[in-house]
């Protein structure tokens, strides 16, 4: 059997490839306030913005590919049994090959009702020549299609499979986040005691003494560390 490696991604992840995520410390989304288009008031409040913005969102993220980093994550699942869990609310991890991602804030590439958010009747997956969603269009239930993301202030309803993965973790791999945005941060207490957990950050966390850190970006140290585990 193959020993399981669960990967945490922040970010750092796909800063590299020429993106950024809302959980960004300057309140700034793609330089629109994070108030406007990443919360639920903000979507209340102008739902054309909201749907416009993730429109412009979506087709700059089909403009931009993994980096090595996404693409090492992948090669993994060579050997291991690897889940990632991830932040980031693109498809790079999918684009790189990684076959099993949880999302912890959402999914870019699909809409939802802004009745009921995880009703999975009224997903919608949009793809490259079909991304944009006209303002005003509605969902199977009648409510306004919205984006599936969870916005500031939402539950985050995978948190609890992402921490039963961390559980079963024999190789725990944090990549691109400072472990201080929560309830993602709190996976690494999930971790059973002992377990080897590497943290690959160009900047110095203090993350506790069973944590190594690879100090280097994503692409590299996932390149260093890729070399320990294969």
């Amino acid at each position: 059997m193959k020993k399981k490696i669960v990967v945490l991604t922040g970010a750092g992840m796909s800063v590299e490839s020429g993106l950024k995520t809302f959980r960004d410390a300057d309140g700034l989304w793609e330089n629109y306030p994070v108030a406007q288009v990443a919360t639920h008031e903000g979507w209340e409040a102008d739902p054309t913005l909201v749907t416009n913005f993730y429109n412009m969102l979506r087709k700059k993220c089909w403009g931009v590919k993994p980096n090595e980093g996404h693409k090492l994550v992948a090669q993994l699942e060579e050997k291991y049994d690897v889940t990632v869990i991830t932040q980031n609310v693109d498809n790079l991890h999918e684009q790189a090959g990684s076959t099993h991602v949880i999302h912890l804030h959402g999914e870019l590439m699909k809409v939802c009702s802004s009745r009921d958010v995880d009703d999975p009747r009224y997903h919608q997956t949009l793809t490259p020549d079909n991304c944009e969603i006209a303002p005003g269009t509605k969902a199977g239930d009648g409510s306004l299609l919205r984006p599936y993301i969870v916005f500031f202030g939402e539950a985050v309803p995978n948190i609890t499979i992402a921490a039963e993965e961390a559980q079963n973790a024999d190789i725990f791999i944090v990549i691109g986040t400072s472990l201080v945005v929560y309830p993602a941060a709190g996976l690494i207490h999930y971790v059973t005691p002992g377990t080897p957990i590497y943290l690959i950050d160009p900047n110095p966390i203090n993350a506790g003494g069973a944590v190594k850190q690879i100090q280097k970006g994503a692409s590299e140290g996932m390149r260093e560390l890729f070399k320990t585990l294969m």
